[in-house]
């Protein structure tokens, strides 16, 4: 372990990718990325990470146009892009796949983990989730300016010594991680959040969540779309308390860089946003179950209009 090298490919280099991608090459991993948009800049000049966790400048050891450029056998496949409907993730990575290749999932949303399961059902797949502030400010240029946490979990074929690899690596530049048994749940926990944030934070006009928050008719609102994604949890075996809802509202209230949300980011710069998996996925779950969700549905409906 002490000298472990792991090779790792990043597919979605935005600023989670770009981030964590970074890092793990801080940690002394083989980093490589797919690049596409900004593929000439960061092929001459690498990536520029202005952190709170120290500034570095990330040179991927291959930057690639295309997955199928990728000749090494990967340890690791670090997703992290949108989950769009015209994104096919087993179609992007499969190049690149082999027999030991664990797939690290780290992706916004509930229910996203199926279709990679499915495409490869031999190899392990790590879903990952991100409590992260980091946003792309140019070609090749990422600023991280709070939290970063992620918290790792067996989806498919459980691989104990590539979990305990990639917390030995995070260890290693201080990044703060953790691993759980049960994913799902944490999923459940983050969709709270982004469930009610990142719809409002359009729907309302380009709210921060300071602005959401001061105004208490929309802090009510924020309540009550928590409420409900914590009654489709407990459909699904899972309790999320009263007193974890109104802590998440608390420390997302109190803390000290008011966030823009990322679907208020691609909303603002014309990219698609990520409604199904925030939104979408839980409706039809909420469907299966046949639980009301007028809150959720409401939102919805209206960013659909988007």
């Amino acid at each position: 372990m002490k000298n472990f090298s792991p090779k790792i490919l990043v597919v979605g280099t935005g600023a989670i990718g770009s981030l964590y991608g970074a890092k793990l090459a801080q940690a002394g991993a083989e980093v490589s990325v797919l690049c596409r948009s900004d593929y000439e800049l960061v092929k001459k000049q690498g990536i520029s990470v202005k952190s709170h966790w120290g500034d570095l400048h990330f040179t991927p050891k291959e930057v690639l146009r295309e997955v199928s450029e990728y000749k090494e056998k990967a340890d690791f496949i670090l997703v992290a892009t949108k989950v769009l409907p015209d994104v096919s993730v087993p179609y992007l990575i499969r190049p690149a796949m082999s027999q030991n290749t664990s797939v690290i999932l780290i992706q916004n949303g509930i229910f996203i983990e199926k279709e990679i399961a499915e495409a490869f059902p031999n190899n392990n797949l790590i879903s990952t989730i991100a409590f992260v502030d980091v946003i792309k400010d140019g070609a090749g240029s990422i600023i991280h300016a709070g939290d970063g946490r992620l918290t790792f979990g067996n989806y498919r074929n459980p691989n104990a010594e590539k979990i305990e690899q990639l917390i030995a690596l995070c260890n290693k530049v201080e990044m703060p991680c953790k691993y759980v048994e049960d994913i799902q749940l944490e999923r459940w926990k983050k969709l709270l959040w982004n469930a009610s944030f990142n719809p409002i934070s359009v729907i309302a006009g380009g709210l921060n969540t300071k602005e959401i928050l001061d105004n208490i008719l929309v802090k009510n609102l924020v309540r009550d779309v928590m409420y409900e994604v914590a009654l489709l949890a407990k459909a699904q075996g899972y309790e999320i308390s009263t007193d974890f809802i109104d802590d998440t509202i608390s420390l997302t209230h109190t803390r000290k860089s008011p966030a823009r949300t990322s679907m208020l980011l691609d909303f603002e710069a014309g990219r698609k946003m990520e409604v199904g998996a925030i939104l979408g996925n839980v409706l039809e779950f909420a469907k299966e179950k046949s639980i009301a969700t007028p809150y959720l549905s409401t939102l919805h409906a209206l960013i659909s209009c988007y």
